[in-house]
């Protein structure tokens, strides 16, 4: 059996109990499932009040159903949507009675969006936006997953391939009509002037570097430092809320603690590391072991010390910020000094809040310069700029084909339209055809 001749059912909304649940079906068998349960078919998308009963016309719940039928409805597919209670004993019952349906069955993670993405309503470009908004954790990252839901890149891919098929188009046109003199450099005059347009294009949008995908997975802040330096302190106040133990005892923290922040919008990873030192306690030894390294592949790394001049350890290529820590206890407000290491130096104390300000502000300034202007940014993903990569590669190679042939050129041009088939998720190889003998009426 297909799988689209199966109707999947699931709990669309948050986690139970709650006051509304949202369970949706889609496939053929939508239709009559939801004949059983309401015992009539509501007007088409029209939110319509139910008593919802099992087979055996036992009440299960008084609920909101909908009908979309196909294909305007968000899977293609007929779907329905029962709006319940969101008990967990009565999507049990529901859930028991649906998985009693024949042609019914629960839905696989992603299945629905697979489904849409399958009948067209949306290009993978669209669905990985969809995940992005999903799980954005910030409103910087909403909105660049809601440009992506919108289609900014499909919509620019798709407009590239179109142009690319049309190009190999005239080229394949002039390889037929060769034998008629002049006909093969008209055609491919302005074949290549689109080339070379599209080549430029795509290669601005992936000179933009990977700000946008960073975006993403937030940046990464490691607090690092030898012990009792006041980094379990700081952590607590940047989470504002207790994540570490503080402790007077030097080794307290001997793993590593993450936690997220949202910082003006943009996503923060703050990781509180084991104090660095020499050690002869194997467990202690691990946690150093840890800190050095995820500072090492850290964007940023505090540096806390007690004291002014202290030994700093340089972090590979990260940036490092020295903070000097425990400002309360002396009460001074002088200067710092960053160092030869640290690019920069603040003074603060965790405990009562002095200086914390002007190193938050610091780390937003930080965080707005390392993720750039995203609001351009197009592409989010590394699936993304491989397929752009290629595409503009294949390009340049039929750019650089003329002299070798109309074929190789064609062929390089078939390429690059693969390339973006695959960003989008469509990959036709009937799409040039059906162009050739559409356009030039091609009788042979």
């Amino acid at each position: 059996m297909h799988p689209h001749d199966q109707t999947i059912f699931a709990l669309s909304s948050g986690r139970l109990p709650s006051a509304i649940a949202l369970v949706r079906l889609s496939g053929p068998h939508a239709g009559p499932a939801l004949q059983m349960l309401a015992g009539k078919m509501p007007a088409l998308r029209v939110a319509t009040r139910a008593l919802l009963r099992d087979s055996h016309g036992e009440p299960i719940d008084d609920a909101v159903v909908l009908w979309f039928p196909s294909p305007a409805s968000a899977t293609g597919e007929d779907v329905a949507e029962l709006h319940v209670h969101g008990s967990r004993a009565v999507l049990a019952t529901l859930f028991t009675v649906l998985s009693g349906m024949p042609g019914l069955r629960p839905a696989e993670p992603g299945e629905f969006t697979r489904r849409a993405f399958e009948s067209g309503k949306i290009d993978l470009t669209e669905a990985e936006g969809l995940d992005d908004l999903i799980h954005a954790d910030t409103d910087r990252q909403r909105r660049q997953a809601l440009r992506q839901l919108k289609g900014l890149l499909g919509d620019k891919a798709r407009s590239w391939r179109e142009q690319i098929i049309e190009a190999a188009a005239l080229i394949e046109a002039g390889i037929d009509f060769s034998d008629e003199g002049d006909v093969p450099a008209e055609l491919m005059a302005p074949a290549l002037s689109r080339v070379e347009q599209l080549l430029q294009e795509i290669e601005a949008v992936l000179a933009a570097e990977g700000r946008a995908e960073r975006l993403r997975d937030g940046l990464t802040v490691v607090i690092a430092g030898p012990p009792n330096a006041g980094k379990s302190t700081l952590m607590n106040q940047l989470a504002r809320r207790e994540v570490a133990i503080v402790s007077p005892h030097a080794g307290t923290t001997r793993d590593l603690i993450e936690v997220q922040l949202d910082l003006d919008g943009y996503p923060v990873t703050v990781i509180d590391t084991a104090g660095i030192r020499e050690t002869d306690d194997p467990v202690e030894q691990e946690g150093v072991r840890r800190a050095r390294d995820r500072a090492a592949h850290a964007d940023l790394v505090f540096w806390l010390s007690e004291h002014d001049r202290t030994e700093v350890e340089r972090q590979g290529d990260t940036p490092v910020w020295l903070v000097r820590t425990k400002r309360d206890l002396e009460g001074a407000e002088e200067s710092i000094e960053p160092g030869p290491i640290a690019s920069r130096a603040f003074g603060i104390s965790a405990r009562s809040g002095a200086g914390m300000a002007v190193l938050l502000d610091a780390l937003v300034g930080f965080a707005r310069d390392f993720f750039g202007s995203t609001e351009g940014g197009l592409i989010t993903r590394e699936r993304q700029r491989q397929s752009l990569r290629q595409a503009a590669d294949a390009l340049r190679q039929s750019l650089g084909a003329v002299d070798r042939g109309e074929e190789l050129v064609a062929e390089e041009l078939r390429i690059a339209a693969l390339a973006l088939g695959r960003l989008l998720g469509r990959v036709d190889v009937e799409d040039l055809l059906d162009l050739i003998f559409r356009e030039f009426c091609i009788g042979k």
